[in-house]
């Protein structure tokens, strides 16, 4: 595979995790949250299990029991991040979710100053301020009082994706394992899910045939499909470009959201929006540009 050719799949994977926010716009219609969370990533698990077998017939080393604690610790933020991103669903709108979601990635060097006791750069200091820019022009004109409870929920939901990105780099150190890591961590959530939704909610068989169509984009799509591309075609793309295409998981889920649900944006949220993708970017790609200038020419 060139390169093209898996920029082409990361930019495919980033249009389905974008448009699957509409999905799960969809399905809260008709569905509680959490058992629409349990049912995707049900799916998402059966989907990724022959490849998870695979992968473990060619592995000779055996997974140790930090690589289970870690594994274990990504389920639980994925099942925490995925019910609060759904929930706050409910009362904001795709194109909000998109963008405050990428907000995780601002986050990302904070929690590995707290688990790795590695500060993050000035840098990154500034991308996060440029990005809580954004955040405050999204809400329409920088009032604290237009934030609906759903923005709230979709940014504390950020720092669960935050940790969990901060393990799974920690645990591919130590074991190059990607699909039993998905495997489990959309098992855990699957499980978790379904029993919450069991417990607290009142799912219907008439919703989920109703939902069918989101809770099968959301899980086979988003979690199987787009995260198997995902993960080809990073072997072939530095990780800054590859994180560059995958930014733009936001502007597809504001398209899709224009397009399929009628949401608009006012120009000062719009700006919001450049700000968080722009920090988004900055954290990225800032640290890769910088090496470069000190190192000067090849």
């Amino acid at each position: 595979m060139n390169r093209l050719q898996a920029d082409l799949l990361l930019l495919l994977t980033a249009f389905i995790w974008g448009t699957a926010f509409v999905a799960q716009k969809y399905g809260n219609d008709s569905m509680p949250p959490i058992t629409f969370v349990g049912t995707r990533f049900l799916l998402s698990a059966l989907m990724l299990l022959p490849l998870a077998w695979y992968e473990a017939r060619r592995q000779n080393v055996s997974l140790s029991r930090a690589d289970w604690i870690q594994a274990g610790i990504v389920g639980l933020c994925l099942f925490s991040g995925s019910c609060l991103q759904q929930i706050g669903l409910l009362t904001t709108s795709a194109t909000n979710a998109g963008f405050l979601t990428a907000l995780y990635v601002v986050m990302v060097p904070f929690t590995v100053w707290i688990i790795s006791r590695q500060p993050p750069r000035s840098i990154v200091l500034l991308a996060c301020g440029i990005s809580i820019a954004g955040a405050w022009l999204l809400t329409d004109d920088g009032q604290t009082r237009h934030w609906k409870v759903g923005d709230i929920i979709i940014v504390v939901s950020d720092v669960a994706w935050a940790i969990a990105i901060t393990v799974i780099a920690i645990f591919m150190q130590r074991s190059q394992r990607p699909f039993f890591l998905s495997l489990m961590q959309y098992t855990i959530t699957a499980v978790l899910g379904l029993a919450a939704g069991l417990c607290f909610e009142s799912p219907s068989f008439a919703g989920l045939h109703t939902a069918l169509g989101a809770v099968l984009y959301a899980g086979l799509l988003s979690g199987g499909v787009a995260y198997t591309l995902g993960v080809i075609a990073q072997k072939h793309t530095p990780p800054a470009e590859a994180a560059l295409i995958m930014c733009l998981e936001s502007v597809f889920a504001a398209l899709a959201g224009a397009v399929m649900l009628h949401e608009r944006l006012t120009l000062t949220a719009t700006f919001g929006c450049a700000l968080i993708l722009l920090g988004v970017v900055m954290v990225e790609v800032g640290p890769v540009l910088l090496r470069r200038l000190k190192a000067g020419p090849a």
